[in-house]
């Protein structure tokens, strides 16, 4: 969905900063006469690695509001807006965390729910959802977005691109460090081959390490299913929206190509599956139809 969209684009961003601002300022201390000091290394990519995502987590409800246009509302708009108020409120309580704001933006059938603390979230529907689902349905989508709340997903996800990028940072580096050394030949010093299969790594650990939090974003999205279908007190509603969004998500029905992989339907199989944060909609259902 568009929060995971965000917050992995704001993180990578921070983190590129980070490093570069960090290496311009001379803190790379972990490059000594005698070879790399590991522990500097580690505590130097640790540093990158998790500012960048806690800072991105930090700023992800203005982000996602400012990206897509969401509109806050507070009942008093209309009966829908009232209607959908009152909703999150209900699934709110029920899920035992502080009410959210509530806002929808214009698109094609999606929803999100983001933001660094449990009790200030913010839950989003588009007006495409609104519109082509019945508010069975659209409770479902908005149970799932709380469960996402209530599981604290957001921090999750946090602590783990958190990790993996503190592990690309690092062995990025130590690679870069030998290839100089070993092909480059570089005596003193680092050479221009260091700086280069930095790079390189970065690139290549930064697509092996997307894969990992692809991974766990699809397990989260079993997870607020099946969170969905506890507030609700079964699963068929959300059975219901996901066969809906199923028949409305086609090529000619698509997201933005930016952010089509973070739509509410995971629609990438084989290969490519490796990198989609949503499971197929067919394998969510089926998940869904073991709890009845």
């Amino acid at each position: 969905m568009k929060r995971i969209a965000l917050f992995l684009i704001t993180n990578i961003a921070v983190m590129i900063v980070l490093s570069i601002t960090l290496s311009v300022l001379g803190v790379n201390q972990f490059i000594t006469a005698n070879g790399l000091n590991f522990g500097m290394l580690l505590a130097f990519s640790a540093v990158v690695g998790f500012v960048g995502s806690f800072f991105s987590l930090l700023i992800s409800k203005p982000m996602a509001k400012w990206s897509t246009g969401a509109q806050v509302i507070d009942g008093s708009e209309g009966t829908m807006q009232f209607w959908l108020v009152n909703t999150v409120k209900t699934l709110a309580e029920r899920a035992n965390i502080g009410m959210p704001e509530v806002a929808i933006f214009e698109g094609e059938p999606n929803a999100f729910a983001t933001g660094a603390f449990k009790n200030s979230a913010l839950v989003a529907v588009s007006s495409g959802l609104i519109q082509s689902m019945s508010r069975e349905e659209v409770e479902a989508v908005i149970g799932h977005e709380i469960s996402h709340i209530a599981n604290g997903d957001m921090v999750t996800l946090t602590l783990v691109q958190g990790v993996v990028n503190t592990f690309v940072v690092f062995l990025a580096r130590v690679v870069g460090f030998f290839v100089d050394k070993v092909i480059f030949k570089t005596e003193r010093g680092i050479g221009i081959g260091y700086y280069i299969t930095v790079i390189v790594c970065e690139i290549v650990f930064g697509i092996l390490a997307s894969m990992i939090v692809a991974w766990f974003s699809r397990q989260r999205e079993f997870r607020a299913d099946a969170g969905s279908a506890g507030l609700l007190g079964s699963p068929n509603p959300m059975v219901a929206a996901l066969s809906r969004l199923g028949s409305l998500h086609d090529e000619s029905a698509a997201l933005p190509q930016a952010i089509r992989t973070f739509g509410i339907k995971g629609s990438k199989t084989g290969f490519m599956g490796l990198f989609s944060t949503h499971p197929p909609i067919e394998e969510r259902i089926a998940a869904l139809q073991t709890r009845r």
